[in-house]
């Protein structure tokens, strides 16, 4: 089988602005890989895929119909599963990601998490492009390569393409770090 990964470069510009000093520019690059099918994916990313969409079955979401599952693989190699829990008062609902991560800590506080799968799907099926962590999905996931100190790889999946990224960096490049409390 002929496996064909796309890879998507975003530059982000960063300009910083201050009276007293010289306009300085950064640039932040990511690297996006980009799969059509699933069968693309080594093995073992397909399997977490799977556990991700077999999560997503049993999200309670009666309120937008928006079913999201996510999986991680531990360092252990264990598979902890999760999925979008709502509530008719909404900021009180809880995204899949955070409720998958959230039980892989308390569950095992010294294992690290290696990788992360996310899907989603509707009344349709699975979502056309890749579904992607909302801020404080991405902020939660950002702590968590901080406590073990190693990248956590992110598999975003779609009907129409998945999308795999080297760590949490990729999707929130200006994380708040506990350095940022100094």
């Amino acid at each position: 089988m002929v496996s064909t990964v796309l890879y998507t470069l975003v530059f982000v510009k960063i300009v910083h602005l201050n009276k007293n000093t010289e306009m300085r520019t950064k640039e932040v690059r990511i690297f996006v890989y980009e799969y059509k099918t699933l069968s693309e994916l080594p093995d073992e990313d397909q399997k977490l895929v799977n556990a991700a969409r077999e999560a997503a079955k049993s999200a309670y979401a009666p309120y937008s119909g928006f079913s999201v599952g996510a999986a991680i693989k531990l360092a252990s190699g264990k598979i902890v599963k999760g999925n979008n829990q709502e509530n008719a008062a909404f900021p009180t609902g809880l995204c899949a990601e955070r409720v998958a991560l959230f039980y892989a800590n308390a569950t095992y506080p010294k294992v690290s998490v290696k990788t992360i799968a996310v899907t989603a799907s509707n009344h349709e099926g699975i979502v056309e492009g890749p579904v992607r962590p909302c801020g404080s999905c991405r902020q939660a996931l950002s702590e968590a390569e901080f406590r073990f100190n190693q990248p956590i790889k992110v598999i975003l999946d779609g009907k129409e393409k998945i999308q795999v990224l080297d760590g949490i960096d990729s999707l929130l490049p200006l994380a708040f770090k506990p350095e940022s409390l100094d």
